[in-house]
């Protein structure tokens, strides 16, 4: 976490942008029922009345329980309830549970929210510079945290929604036009010595560094993600049912959970519908598939003579472009057939395993906990999707997820080795 200086005019940004980060969770829950902040479908989604405490409570425990004159908690128990997975704070209510806390009240955790929001802003501004020099990069931390949150929240609601009968709509269904999917084109990309991560200027995740060299072969990439068109192929080809294709875990997971399409597609007859955000729709081939996981990513990349890239070449592919895309500011919440972009739209599963780059060390104390006790049993995905924050995104942006995970907005990018 970089310094950030103390001159009014960056207090005042960063006091600007804690309010409106803040005021855009709860503008996201604005739509939603108070039954529906008591939604867990899955022990690895979160109700989102959960959501909005716990991204308060991670204020008031690294920020305010330090630095705060006199501090009080909010409530004795909300630090046993919302901490997500910090051992070192303490034991967690358990996960798997968080859909069976009726209290505190969708009010009372609002009213949480509040009084997190009043201390934190006058600590903001009563804070020396020397106070000032600790705090600020907390706050990023916590901001960039709730972004974080907030795609979550998006997914995971999704995910419950989805298993309604009902199919409610999270927002109002929308009508958009279809297009021809653009061609593949493949993009040769010479052999050479690279260097990978962030180069420490502005705000990363410990888990984006320490900026490093490595040797990346020659290799070719598409110039757009895979497509529902291209996926339905794959499924008429008996794809989900040639084991050959299938990395063995992969296929012992997609026997024992029956897959036969990616999440959330519907069979209606001989086609396919699909349930999104703004409810039922009939499937665009066009548009970027989405809600696969790991395996059948990989599974589709072999039936197509190609693979996943590797998490270094999609950064040496991808990091010299803007990060401009369909993210979550543009509210359509799901994958776009309107245009083509190296960001946004869906996560790109890679073929790289979440692990750290060479000299990694966790932060100190509690924060260290963040990142780096994930980096096993997991794969990396890049390049952010429909429901991320717009700027939220970087070219060093490592998001993870296990191999099965499908609930996440995560497509495919497919890549060669270069002839």
């Amino acid at each position: 976490m970089a310094d950030q200086r103390s001159d009014p005019a960056t207090r005042r940004a960063l006091a600007a942008r804690y309010r409106e980060t803040r005021a855009r969770t709860e503008a996201l829950c604005a739509p939603l029922e108070p039954e529906d902040h008591q939604l867990q479908s899955i022990p690895e989604c979160s109700p989102p009345k959960w959501n909005l405490a716990h991204t308060s409570w991670f204020f008031e425990t690294f920020l305010l329980a330090p630095r705060e004159p006199g501090f009080r908690p909010h409530h004795p128990l909300f630090a046993y309830l919302f901490n997500s997975y910090y051992n070192a704070l303490g034991d967690q209510w358990p996960r798997a549970s968080r859909g069976l806390l009726s209290r505190p009240t969708v009010a009372e955790v609002y009213a949480y929210r509040r009084a997190v929001d009043e201390r934190t802003l006058a600590l903001l501004e009563s804070a020396d510079d020397r106070a000032w020099t600790e705090l600020a990069p907390i706050v990023e931390l916590g901001l960039n945290h709730e972004e974080q949150h907030q795609e979550l929240l998006l997914t995971d609601l999704k995910h419950a929604f989805g298993l309604n009968p009902l199919r409610p709509c999270y927002a109002p269904p929308e009508e958009r036009p279809r297009t021809a999917a653009a061609a593949v084109e493949w993009e040769r990309h010479p052999a050479g010595e690279r260097r990978i991560g962030h180069d420490g200027s502005g705000f990363a995740f410990d888990n984006e560094g320490p900026r490093h060299r490595a040797l990346v072969p020659a290799f070719e990439f598409a110039s757009r993600p895979v497509n529902n068109g291209e996926f339905l192929q794959f499924i008429a080809d008996g794809g989900y049912d040639r084991p050959e294709l299938w990395l063995s875990d992969g296929w012992a997971t997609k026997r024992r959970e029956g897959w036969s399409a990616p999440l959330y597609w519907i069979r209606d007859g001989s086609e396919f519908t699909q349930f999104t955000l703004r409810g039922t729709r009939p499937l665009d081939p066009a548009e970027p598939v989405c809600h696969v996981g790991f395996y059948e990513a990989d599974a589709y990349a072999r039936w197509a003579g190609a693979r996943l890239p590797t998490e270094n070449e999609w950064e040496v592919a991808v990091g010299a472009r803007p990060v401009v895309g369909n993210f979550l500011d543009s509210e359509r919440f799901h994958p776009d057939n309107r245009k083509e972009s190296y960001y946004g739209d869906v996560w790109v599963w890679t073929a790289s395993p979440y692990v750290a780059y060479p000299g990694y060390r966790p932060a100190a104390g509690a924060l260290g906990e963040y990142n780096g006790k994930f980096m096993c049993n997991q794969m990396v995905l890049r390049g952010g999707s429909c429901v991320t924050p717009a700027g939220h995104v970087r070219p060093t942006y490592r998001n993870f997820f296990p191999a099965e995970a499908r609930w996440q907005f995560s497509g495919l990018r497919l890549a060669k080795d270069a002839s």
